[in-house]
């Protein structure tokens, strides 16, 4: 290395020759010690951030076809825009943005007043992800607000259904839209069918099971209380008092179901993520085997399985040979019917397929 650059100071990255292959952020004390931006000799100036903002932008408002009162959706997806270490997603008038990056934070400044330009809001709320600063030498939790944001929660709509979002301390931005059309999909197989959605944070799975695919009940479970109490307030808020949600860890809760002889037609499992990293995959994957076992047990004949996993680490070949796993442990063929991933908000870059994060199998069990 040459010279003594500074966190978030801009570097050129070169072969041994001396030859260029790319420019980026400095951080000597992350695992990534360049992220990288730029393939040419251009500069990391003010037109070239505004540029990647824009080509966000123009993504989800021109192609997509995203916006609207009380929309929500991923604005800006790190890698998979080119903006390492930056989200942002936006819910109804406001944007809630996210950096895991100290090298893109030393310039949150100027990325804030141009995401601003670009999509007018009424606040900004920058934070920094808890479980990801202390690696990058960032601050957990600390936050930056641009404009207003409000105290209370703000009201999104998803598939028609109302959803109250909790900008400042809700899980990740306060909202899974990476499953918005896994949701929509998985409701098309529910009709008279009973659903028990395991991890179900605030309810979307179950809900949306309940008003678009006329399933006859919806049991949702989830260790966390907050999220289960918003749950249950969703179902008031949409009228469905089909839907059930309860405070519990989901192995437990299993194990009594199985216990009790309950069954269900259709079980939902989308678990926190189990692989941060290369060494935890190993246990990741006993994990999952483990999980999706007991999700089979309460499984009726002929049921539908739609199993999650949002581990980077663990990829399509791996979550299907798991699978493989299960049906053999458990004595029931497992026939994997449709893969899906995360939604096109959530693009993913071709020149970084670890972008490509989020595994949703839909699968029958005999």
């Amino acid at each position: 290395m040459q010279g003594n650059p500074q966190p978030g100071d801009e570097v050129d990255v070169v072969t041994a020759e001396g030859k260029p292959i790319a420019r980026g952020l400095y951080n000597p004390g992350s695992a990534i010690r360049v992220r990288l931006y730029r393939w040419d000799d251009g500069p990391l100036d003010e037109a070239f951030w505004s540029s990647r903002l824009a080509a966000a932008v123009r993504l989800r408002h021109e192609v997509l076809g995203l916006g609207g009162a009380g929309s929500a959706y991923r604005l800006v997806f790190s890698e998979g825009d080119g903006l390492s270490g930056l989200t942002v997603d936006r819910y109804d008038r406001w944007l809630v943005v996210q950096f895991t990056s100290l090298a893109l934070y030393s310039h949150r400044k100027l990325l804030l007043d141009r995401l601003a330009v670009q999509v007018p809001a009424e606040g900004i709320l920058a934070r920094t992800e808890r479980g990801i600063a202390p690696k990058e030498g960032l601050r957990p939790g600390e936050e930056t607000i641009v404009g207003s944001i409000p105290q209370g929660p703000v009201e999104i709509v998803d598939h028609g259904l109302r959803y109250r979002v909790d900008l400042r301390s809700g899980q990740k931005t306060g909202f899974y839209l990476d499953h918005r059309d896994n949701r929509r999909v998985v409701a098309g197989s529910c009709q008279g069918r009973r659903v028990l959605d395991l991890f179900c944070f605030t309810g979307a799975f179950s809900l949306t099971a309940l008003r678009h695919g006329g399933a006859t009940e919806a049991i949702g479970i989830d260790s966390s209380a907050a999220a289960i109490a918003r749950a249950r307030e969703h179902a008031a808020l949409n009228g469905l008092d089909r839907a059930q949600f309860e405070t519990g860890d989901v192995l437990e809760a299993l194990e009594q179901l199985r216990k009790g002889g309950q069954h269900f037609d259709v079980v939902i499992c989308d678990p926190p993520k189990f692989a941060r990293q290369a060494k935890d995959l190993e246990r990741a994957l006993k994990g999952y085997i483990r999980l999706n076992r007991a999700a089979v047990e309460v499984l009726a004949p002929d049921g539908l399985l739609v199993t999650c996993s949002c581990s980077g680490q663990v990829d399509r070949a791996m979550f299907a040979d798991l699978l493989g796993q299960v049906a053999e442990q458990a004595g029931r063929p497992i026939q994997i019917l449709d893969q899906r991933g995360q939604a096109p908000d959530h693009p993913v870059s071709a020149s970084c397929l670890e972008t490509e994060y989020l595994k949703c199998f839909i699968c029958r069990v005999e």
